[in-house]
């Protein structure tokens, strides 16, 4: 039996030699850059990105059992990192050491938050995601990050690409599509995998609601302020709510098929949230997943106030049919009707402190479990491909998309800076029209 000596030697080396390419081939484009020099077993944290919930990804972290300690953290607002500092030095003080100048703010602050660290945490809007990821990756570190993963096709294949690089250095990557790691999905799951309601060829996957929050442009605002502080309401940082919300409903979709689309279309537009406080997104999207064995799984998701709330899926197989929500439920039906699954819904772990509970662990005892990153992509990617499907009104494959060169990136980030998208003389943004928006 291992004693805790040997255990924590194993986890010292671990933390330095995941980031080496295993073999000892270099890869020079992602050289080893950081590493674990703590001279104890503690797991230094470094949090990108200090909104509400990277704050909250922070404390899922420190609230593990492993020796963890936050030590660095960055973002662009002053305001954000105060507030976010506040709260986890109350809560965690002897778990928290990041004093001011290790608290970085800026478009380069994750660059040096992250050399601080052996685990970072990636929680910015996630059109920052790619490049977040792709340095993190470089400088050797295991990483949470959460959904969605990239905003369009460039950024897609820039996570893939550097995913590939953190299974070869052994980093562990955890991506917070949280249903994967609750216990109602995992269980009933295990047994749709076993065949117990045979081949899905159907299914329906749902996140309606009645939206998120909304901030107003305020007076001294740059529009790229503005922009980056409303994000969700912004391609280049959101995805539409299909990539940011959906991905949810859409990856146990994928989970349930064990596959990836191969073309999607459908519908969608802006029927609700119409004015300038909602950017350019639609407020409602319906699509059609159909997969290479010809099964088509339908997709649903709106923002509209005052209707009925369902955010769940549902299949159908060659021999019975299922149900899961985020609710913790999982129940299995023959074809005839009669239960033949039910997971309990009372009891069950927080799956947003289990995702946390679960890397760290492996973490502490130096193993790599987790490479979340090439099946968390592929997931958003299938949202994105649904937004282009909606936006353009046409059938899109998967393979074309792939390909697509359509960065929504700015060409350039600093305060005085514009974004691509910019909104006319009346404040109101470019809204993509069916029929005449191309996406790839």
């Amino acid at each position: 039996m291992i004693n805790k000596e040997e255990l924590r030697d194993k986890r010292r080396e671990f933390l330095k030699s995941s980031a080496l390419i295993a073999g000892g081939v270099l890869l020079n484009q992602f050289a080893f850059a950081g590493g674990h020099s703590s001279t104890d077993d503690t797991i230094k944290i470094a949090l990108i990105g200090c909104g509400d919930r990277g704050t909250g990804a922070a404390f899922q972290a420190l609230s593990t059992t492993a020796n963890v300690k936050l030590v660095a953290m960055a973002d662009a607002f002053q305001d954000r990192m105060d507030n976010s500092y506040k709260v986890l030095s109350d809560k965690f003080k002897d778990k928290v050491d990041v004093p001011k100048e290790r608290r970085f703010i800026g478009f380069d602050a994750y660059q040096k938050a992250i050399t601080l660290a052996d685990v970072v945490l990636l929680v910015t809007p996630p059109g920052f995601r790619p490049t977040h990821f792709e340095e993190a990756v470089k400088q050797g570190k295991h990483v949470f990050m959460e959904k969605p993963v990239a905003v369009d096709a460039p950024g897609i294949r820039r996570v893939l690409a550097a995913a590939e690089i953190a299974k070869q250095k052994k980093l562990n990557v955890v991506v917070g599509l949280q249903r994967r790691y609750q216990t109602n999905y995992r269980e009933t799951m295990k047994r749709i995998q076993d065949g117990a309601i045979g081949e899905i060829y159907s299914g329906q996957v749902y996140w309606n609601s009645g939206g998120v929050w909304v901030k107003k442009r305020q007076p001294e605002q740059t529009e790229m302020e503005y922009q980056m502080r409303n994000w969700y309401y912004f391609n280049w940082l959101c995805g539409d709510h299909i990539v940011e919300q959906h991905v949810h409903n859409i990856d146990i979709a994928n989970w349930v098929k064990g596959a990836y689309p191969v073309s999607v279309q459908g519908t969608g537009s802006r029927a609700w949230r119409t004015g300038k406080d909602y950017g350019e997104i639609y407020d409602n999207h319906a699509v059609e997943l159909t997969y290479a064995d010809g099964a088509v799984i339908y997709s649903q998701c709106r923002h509209f106030e005052g209707t009925e709330n369902r955010v769940d899926e549902s299949f159908q197989g060659t021999k019975g049919r299922t149900y899961l929500s985020a609710g913790n439920h999982g129940v299995l039906w023959d074809h005839k009707g009669k239960e033949i699954f039910s997971h309990p819904t009372k009891g069950n772990k927080n799956p947003y402190q289990t995702e946390h509970d679960e890397l760290f662990a492996a973490i502490s005892k130096g193993e790599f479990k987790f490479s979340d990153a090439e099946r968390g992509a592929k997931s958003c990617f299938t949202s994105i491909i649904g937004r282009y499907a909606t936006y353009s009104g046409q059938t899109i494959k998967w393979d074309d998309a792939l390909k697509a060169d359509n960065s929504l990136f700015p060409d350039q980030l600093s305060w005085t800076a514009n974004p691509k998208l910019m909104p006319d003389a009346n404040g109101l943004y470019p809204i993509p029209t069916p029929g005449k928006t191309k996406v790839i």
